[in-house]
């Protein structure tokens, strides 16, 4: 069974999805949608300004929206209109959460699954670390820590060269960046039951934080810390791979990504290492995250295999974020 897609944007990450949609066996691109038609006709699949022009000439199984959040709810409700099969939104997911809950039970009323784009959580070395969890190989899990370290923080022309609206952003490291790991440490470890929050401005050319730390208590006394700071950079050759540096840590072992890619496992008391995941040059984004996360759709509309990332789980990830500033802003544990 051939599925179909269309994605709306054709900026700087959306080429990321337009290339793991060609890699997909039995999914034919019909249409890419962008306001700036000569950047969209760039990509190769048939080319249209706005959704409903492609939707008059077919309608999607699937409707990838990879644009800014102030387009979601308007590009879900047509979405949801036209009747496609399944729709992925780009995260941050929608202008606030007015917004997000208002798209979630649109979809949920019109019995359409609604899937947020948080691929992180699909890298291949959290998945691995998700397995070695599962398998009791760590004993008692004490804590999580990632040391967030892009190093394209520093001077005027910080994050211009790629993406520039992250200078004008008022919430930054959290809203755009951080939230992937609340995601991704709900993933390994549950939903936690408070955080506390340092969050700080370095550079002042942008609007918004850029480091910072946040801790997270989950149940049974396991501490998650996200160690961010987009000033300073981690050992790789590429830094947007990992985006920085991980240990997950036990009774029984400990295990640590590197910025290769690597994942490793080391048992108490030793000084051995079991490789989990050897390092490679991964296609696509940060571990071809963007290709996996597609492919799990594709399952579930193919197989019916279960989804992750509804977007009524996700409203989680946004109410932990909210946590997340109001500590900064009070300096007090909240409680979720």
């Amino acid at each position: 069974m051939t599925l179909t897609v269309a994605c709306l944007g054709a900026g700087y990450f959306a080429r990321f999805h337009h290339e793991a949609w060609e890699r997909i066996d039995g999914v034919a691109p019909i249409a890419v949608v962008d306001r700036d038609l000569p950047r969209a006709a760039e990509v190769g699949w048939p080319a249209f300004p706005t959704l409903e022009e492609a939707f008059a000439r077919g309608v999607p199984d699937i409707l990838d929206i990879a644009t800014p959040p102030e387009t979601h709810l308007a590009a879900i409700r047509a979405g949801l209109a036209a009747g496609v099969r399944l729709i992925i939104c780009q995260k941050p997911f929608c202008a606030g959460m007015e917004e997000a809950v208002a798209a979630t039970e649109s979809a949920e009323a019109a019995g359409i699954p609604l899937i947020v784009h948080e691929n992180f959580r699909f890298q291949p070395w959290y998945r691995v670390m998700r397995a070695a969890l599962e398998a009791g190989r760590l004993g008692e899990v004490h804590q999580l820590t990632f040391r967030l370290r892009t190093g394209d923080g520093q001077g005027p022309r910080a994050y211009l060269d790629r993406q520039p609206y992250f200078q004008q952003m008022e919430r930054f490291l959290v809203h755009e960046t951080g939230v992937h790991w609340i995601d991704t440490f709900r993933f390994l470890l549950g939903r936690p039951d408070w955080v506390m929050a340092d969050l700080r401005r370095m550079n002042p050319v942008i609007a918004g934080e850029d480091a910072g730390h946040v801790l997270f208590g989950f149940p049974g006394g396991v501490r998650a810390l996200l160690d961010a700071n987009r000033h300073l950079d981690h050992a790789s050759d590429t830094p947007r791979r990992t985006f920085g540096e991980a240990e997950l840590e036990g009774t029984e072992a400990t295990i640590t990504l590197r910025g290769d890619g690597g994942v490793r496992l080391r048992d108490h008391g030793s000084q051995a290492e079991d490789v989990l995941l050897p390092s490679r040059d991964w296609p696509g984004f940060a571990g071809d995250c963007v290709h996996a996360l597609q492919a799990h759709v594709v399952a579930h509309l193919r197989e019916g295999a279960p989804l992750e990332n509804t977007a009524r789980d996700y409203l989680d990830v946004l109410r932990i974020e909210e946590a997340v500033y109001r500590a900064a802003e009070t300096g007090c544990r909240q409680t979720l």
